[in-house]
């Protein structure tokens, strides 16, 4: 079992929902959340006052998913978010030790679906 976390643009959200979708990966989270990485930031000016936006707004994408369907959730992951610029995003993927869905008491990948 894995956990994948991906951080993308907050314009590539229904995209990547409908290329999860498209390979039967439908149990997420997502949230929003501000992050800088290579993107860096940038200068605004706001009532006559520089200051510098260092953090950027991003969408979290959370994923449980059984071994056998982590390589298609990485790849329709990219496929929804890949524009080819600087700051498209990051997936990461964790070893996932115990899953238990509280409705029914399953245990271990039964309990992801």
């Amino acid at each position: 079992m894995k956990l994948v976390i991906a951080y993308v643009q907050p314009d590539r959200l229904h995209s990547v929902k409908e290329a999860l979708a498209e390979v039967e990966v439908g149990r997420m989270s997502v949230t929003h959340a501000l992050g800088c990485g290579q993107q860096g930031g940038f200068t605004e000016t706001y009532r006559g006052a520089d200051f510098e936006v260092r953090l950027r707004k991003k969408v979290r994408f959370e994923i449980a998913v059984n071994d056998n369907f982590l390589e298609r959730t990485r790849q329709a992951i990219i496929k929804g978010a890949r524009t080819g610029n600087i700051g498209d995003g990051v997936i990461f993927v964790l070893e996932l030790a115990e899953c238990y869905r509280i409705r029914t008491g399953e245990e271990g990948s039964p309990a992801i679906g």
